[in-house]
């Protein structure tokens, strides 16, 4: 019996526990498929999946590409910098469009945050969440999970920080709710400007020490530096940043021997994290980008069940 009933993948905040579990769940017996020498399944062959991205993008949208094709789904790539986009049509009415080209699902990626929630009210098609503005990036944050839960077996109780520009980053928003609601204990560390206002009402712990993020820690999650969003020069520079807030080998040496390390990419070496962390027997930051595609199967998965469901409900 499917727990996960909705139309529409937005943000984590709006999902159960129960619904979380269920796409992690599902996940797992689909990342058995890209061990096989045939790397795929039927399970929505006969569907059209399109990636509608209006912000760059390589991990998220190639991962969702070949999550799709391993479905056996057909994916069309919608280029904006090519697109009607550009002379001037609405995000609704590029989504009536494309629906109307018979699309079953869209994932898409836009810049200003609700944009996939507004989308997904004027469609009957499953509409995807690959990132929106500083709200939230879902299946980031599940393949993140997904990650850890295979790691270290369990979600509850672990300590979890996440480092860096927590102010602008949907990857940290998505990865609380997340978190919180499987029973993880959750610290943010950043510098007091990158600390959004409120943000504790999250359930989370703040710091602005470096040390006292990674000491107790059972995993770090370290975040970009968003340096294009500083419209008033008002971040640290690069080299200082690193020095205070940097993850080295340094400063693993008093963190937990077994910590993981993780980066939602891209890295900024040299800045948020050295080198020798990144590529460091400690990091599972390429496992994530792996994971990505079964998490991303999942979730493609559990929207189109969802809506046949309700379809065959209806009937």
């Amino acid at each position: 019996m499917q727990i996960f009933k909705r139309k529409d993948l937005l943000g984590l905040e709006e999902l159960s526990k129960e619904e979380i579990e269920e796409i992690l769940f599902t996940a797992e017996s689909f990342k058995e498929v890209s061990t096989r020498e045939i790397k795929k399944v039927p399970a929505l062959r006969g569907k059209t999946v399109v990636n509608l991205f209006y912000e760059p993008s390589t991990r998220t949208r190639v991962s969702f590409e070949v999550a799709a094709k391993r479905l056996s789904a057909d994916v069309i790539n919608v280029s904006i910098e090519t697109s009607s986009v550009k002379k001037g049509e609405t995000l609704i009415d590029t989504g009536k469009n494309i629906e109307a080209l018979k699309a079953d699902i869209i994932v898409i990626r836009h810049g200003s945050s609700g944009a996939p929630a507004m989308l997904a009210r004027h469609l009957k098609a499953n509409v995807v969440n690959a990132g929106d503005g500083w709200h939230e990036h879902p299946t980031q944050a599940l393949l993140d999970i997904f990650t850890l839960k295979e790691k270290k077996g369990k979600i509850k109780d672990l300590k979890v920080s996440i480092i860096g520009d927590i102010a602008h980053s949907r990857v940290a928003r998505s990865n609380i709710w997340g978190l919180t609601k499987l029973g993880a204990q959750v610290k943010v560390c950043a510098p007091k400007m990158l600390i959004p206002p409120g943000i504790e009402k999250m359930g989370v712990k703040i710091t602005n020490d470096i040390e006292n993020a990674l000491n107790d820690a059972d995993a770090v999650n370290i975040l970009r530096m968003q340096f294009e969003r500083d419209e008033k020069a008002a971040f640290p520079q690069e080299l200082e940043y690193f020095k205070t807030f940097g993850v080295t080998e340094e400063r693993l040496e008093k963190a937990k021997k077994d910590i993981i390390i993780m980066h939602p990419g891209p890295i900024n070496r040299g800045i948020e994290i050295s080198s020798a962390v990144a590529d460091g027997e400690r990091s599972v930051i390429l496992e994530q980008v792996t994971n990505g595609i079964a998490v991303r199967m999942a979730v493609l998965f559990l929207v189109s069940q969802s809506q046949e469901q309700n379809h065959e409900d209806h009937n």
